[in-house]
């Protein structure tokens, strides 16, 4: 592993290392001070009253560091901004805004290293090579071209090319997150509450699979073939003699940007349309193929038309996918029917499946609360929700924390593309349409799945909301028994368990919360589930992972 005093190590290698590592330790210096430190020696209101402030600032500075570095910085922050269940929003609403553009490399390196890669003289490849970048992003660069030969079936192509020194790059910045996530992870309240070494290596595993282009054309195909009956989609052909692992060549499939809403109805498209049709292939996607675009940001998609105002989707850049196993699929599956269906119980247990909630969790409280949110704000839409009183909002953020704090959440694996997917995805709907209703596109795939399911499925489906119909009787006993002081339960482990929740509450019911934004932003987004917890999302993270130190001195 590189670091700032290995002797291979080139020099401006060696002061992006120094860099990164000066930036961090500054700001948790200042996190410790104002954290840790002030609340301890009486000074808490300081701390409270300069956190948003704080908190900005460290997110602002950071922007500016990974704009001038680039490399795996914007793609860092890119991640944290969707990290809800890490995050302040003082933060990940900062970093949100923080593009994939960096200035682009000359051409002549571009040239130098795409020959070398393919082996031969760019103009006997291609008759025309632009010299002037599609796109600048911070692993490579992509070009129009024109190739020699109509051999692949196509000939005007879009040629992605690697950044010069980007392995070396990537292999400095990760070090250096490493060193960071070490540091951290030797902070109780911060390991406690997420485990930063296997963030960063999940990361990393991400940051590798893009920069291999061999990896991504053989999941560009892998998505064509899913969608290879489906009219409303477009994949970009790969011209595989003409790519290796840091040059891409493939058909060139751009259109009209789908963000771009005026040159959408210049082209007799309706945006609103536009907008369920790409809800409805995410969700496809999703709960379907369990294989998924997890960047579908609006560089990334683009809407063909075609006659009569119809039109096609046409995704691009297959480095970031996902993949959803079967058991977390099912659990997504039917989380999507409770939603449309308005089933309080039945979200509460498809969380339970998709593994945010453990078995143990008793969710009775959580099922009342959720049944009457479904109750107050099921069926709105994006617009409607803006006209709801902020305050109610808020009400119901601290109603949901006190139900939930005690409940054990975690984040299962292959989690965090799913969170990314679905947060540019709603993005992108409210900005086609902002009357979008994610109700009106839920339930009609929601009853597709249920009219697709084999008999096997269904009988299961029916034996489960058999077991749910017994259930209200065998909680409504249990309730009864305890408060008439018929039950009696003894568990020295359990004592000791309730004990340590008692020292670490004040901790538990913010972190708690924060993983009740994470089950919204991942699934719901724009839901009214995901409107209600983001609206409520002004609570800190930095209150979750130091506001049990009071407790435990006590």
């Amino acid at each position: 592993m590189p670091d700032d005093t290995s002797p291979g190590t080139p020099a401006p290698m060696r002061a992006r290392y120094r860099r990164i590592l000066r930036f961090a330790s500054v700001y948790i210096a200042e996190m410790w001070w104002y954290e840790l430190v002030l609340p301890r020696i009486g000074f808490g209101s300081v701390t409270r009253s300069t956190r948003t402030a704080r908190l900005t600032h460290i997110a602002q500075r950071f922007r500016v560091l990974a704009t001038e570095l680039g490399g795996l910085m914007i793609k860092v922050g890119q991640f944290l901004s969707s990290r809800l269940d890490v995050l302040p929003p003082e933060i990940t609403n900062e970093l949100s805004g923080l593009q994939d553009e960096v200035p682009g490399v000359p051409y002549a390196e571009i040239r130098a290293l795409a020959e070398a890669e393919l082996g031969v003289p760019l103009d006997q490849v291609y008759t025309f090579f632009s010299e002037d970048a599609v796109a600048a992003a911070s692993l490579g660069q992509a070009h129009r071209a024109r190739l020699a030969t109509m051999d692949a079936g196509f000939d005007e192509v879009i040629v992605k090319v690697q950044r010069p020194r980007i392995e070396q790059i990537i292999d400095v910045d990760l070090a250096a997150l490493r060193r960071v996530a070490g540091w951290l992870n030797r902070v109780r309240v911060v390991y406690d509450h997420v485990d930063l070494p296997s963030l960063v290596e999940e990361f990393a595993a991400t940051s590798l699979e893009e920069i291999d282009y061999l990896h991504e054309a053989a999941s560009a195909e892998r998505f064509a073939e899913d969608f290879a009956d489906d009219p409303r989609v477009g994949v970009p052909q790969i011209a595989w003699e003409r790519t290796t692992r840091r040059v891409l060549t493939l058909s060139d499939v751009t259109a009209i940007k789908i963000s771009d809403v005026d040159a959408l109805r210049a082209a007799g498209i309706d945006p609103s349309a536009v907008a369920r049709a790409f809800a409805e292939v995410m969700f496809e996607q999703l709960f379907d193929n369990g294989f998924f675009h997890a960047d579908p940001h609006p560089g990334n998609i683009f809407v063909l038309p075609l006659v009569d105002g119809d039109f096609r989707l046409d995704f691009i850049d297959f480095g970031m996918m996902g993949t959803v196993p079967d058991q977390l699929r099912n659990g997504l599956r039917r989380l999507l029917v409770a939603v449309a269906s308005r089933d309080g119980r039945g979200l509460v247990e498809s969380i339970r499946e998709v593994g945010v909630l453990l078995p143990s969790a008793d969710t009775v409280e959580l099922e009342r609360a959720v049944t009457g949110l479904f109750s107050r704000f099921g069926g709105m839409g994006f617009a409607q929700l803006r006209e709801v009183d902020e305050r109610e909002f808020r009400d119901f953020g601290k109603e949901f924390g006190d139900v939930v704090r005690s409940l054990p959440f975690q984040l299962p694996e292959n989690f965090l593309l799913v969170i990314r997917a679905m947060s540019l995805t709603s993005g992108v709907c409210s900005t086609l349409d902002p009357e979008f209703n994610i109700w009106d596109a839920v339930e009609p795939f929601a009853s597709r799945l249920l009219s697709a399911e084999s008999g096997k499925a269904l009988r299961d489906l029916a034996k489960d909301a058999g077991m749910l119909a017994r259930l209200p009787k065998r909680l409504d006993g249990l309730v009864a028994r305890v408060e008439e002081g018929r039950l009696s339960v003894t568990s020295p482990s359990l004592d000791r368990r309730i004990a340590r929740l008692e020292r670490m509450e004040r901790r538990i019911v913010w972190a708690v919360l924060f993983a009740g934004l994470l089950i919204a932003g991942a699934v719901l987004l724009p839901s009214v589930f995901g409107i209600v917890l983001m609206s409520v999302s002004v609570l800190p993270l930095l209150p979750a992972l130091f506001g049990g130190l009071g407790a435990r001195r006590r």
